[in-house]
């Protein structure tokens, strides 16, 4: 009896300081954005809205891989259609910001849609190969088409009045990922939830399980879709321009990275992950630069040469000895809270 209530005890007391740990990180989290929010100036302000976009990117990867298993290579494809549609409801048809963000969505929505229909039946390898060619596809084919993108010169999306200014537009964008977060976190402790649990770990086992395997597959293309859509409409009026050359493959391999880094099914993760990697080639040239003293071997073309060989880097230092990314070295501190280092390490 004495020991059963020495355990109960230790175990109330580790919750106890699990709780303490977790809110002291989210209060952590808060003061480094809300500093450089109400300090930086509009440049800070620009670089904050950009890593939320890239969250929110990085968590509508997560809903497809990490929740649901189903790989994805042609991301862009989702968040450029979402920010091409976005811009032209804001420069050909003049609606708000509100209708821009939900045409957006809507469009990503029935591109993955799309894409899933087509996909369903192959898995693996095939069903990257799939997504790769439609994103080049995309790429090629519908961001060209000059009466919709505006071909070279790009569509214009500039912002209303109300979200003009730089912090007014990333305290949007926070709020976005905030509602995003809030989602996902939702669909974890649902049914879906735990119906696309059953078909990542085993799409056979889920279906003698009753589990509506083809469903609940196009049911994570379409809200990963949405998600996407949504950040590429948000990313059109951030930058107030959008260009096919805004999305290429090596953006949607770099949004690929990030989700691993941060750690598949761990929001935290790719949340800081993926404002990292945004954050990365803006910052880290200007700080080199800005260095008392400059080795031989650093120049303005090794400036920016440097964040993809980092990015390198930190996923093979990842594949080989956290394989659970960013999320399993914050499990100990989050806890419950973000739900993915586990099922990575296994």
């Amino acid at each position: 009896m004495a020991t059963a209530t020495l355990v109960l005890t230790r175990v109330r007391i580790r919750g106890r300081i699990g709780l303490v740990l977790r809110v002291a990180l989210v209060l952590a989290a808060l003061a480094l954005v809300a500093y450089p929010l109400l300090y930086g100036g509009d440049v800070w302000a620009q670089r904050i809205s950009r890593a939320a976009i890239y969250a929110i990117i990085g968590l509508s990867i997560n809903t497809l891989t990490g929740h649901a298993g189903q790989i994805s290579l042609g991301h862009q494809a989702f968040v450029g259609i979402g920010a091409f549609f976005a811009a032209f409801t804001a420069s050909r048809l003049g609606a708000p910001l509100g209708f821009g963000l939900a045409a957006a969505a809507l469009a990503g929505t029935v591109t993955a849609l799309l894409v899933g229909m087509v996909a369903l039946r192959v898995t693996g390898l095939y069903l990257a190969l799939v997504t790769l060619a439609f994103g080049l596809t995309a790429e090629t084919t519908i961001f060209n088409w000059r009466e919709f993108t505006g071909g070279g010169a790009g569509a214009f999306a500039p912002r209303p009045a109300l979200v003009e200014t730089d912090f007014a537009y990333a305290v949007l964008c926070l709020g976005v990922l905030a509602l995003v977060l809030y989602a996902d976190w939702r669909l974890v402790s649902t049914k879906a939830g735990r119906a696309l649990a059953a078909v990542r770990n085993d799409e056979d086992i889920a279906a003698t399980l009753g589990v509506n395997v083809t469903g609940y597959k196009l049911g994570a293309f379409c809200l990963s879709g949405l998600i996407a859509g949504l950040a590429g409409g948000l990313f059109a009026y951030w930058n107030q321009v959008v260009q096919a050359l805004d999305f290429e493959f090596q953006v949607a391999l770099v949004w690929v990275l990030m989700t691993v880094v941060g750690g598949l099914r761990s929001r935290l993760g790719v949340v800081i992950a993926s404002s990292f990697f945004a954050l990365l080639p803006l910052t880290l040239p200007n700080f080199l630069s800005g260095l008392p003293w400059q080795p031989p071997f650093l120049n303005e073309a090794v400036y920016h040469v440097l964040p993809p060989f980092i990015v390198v880097v930190m996923l093979l230092v990842v594949l080989r000895f956290f394989p659970g990314g960013l999320g399993q070295l914050l499990a100990p501190v989050t806890g419950p809270a973000t739900r993915g280092s586990k099922g990575a390490r296994r």
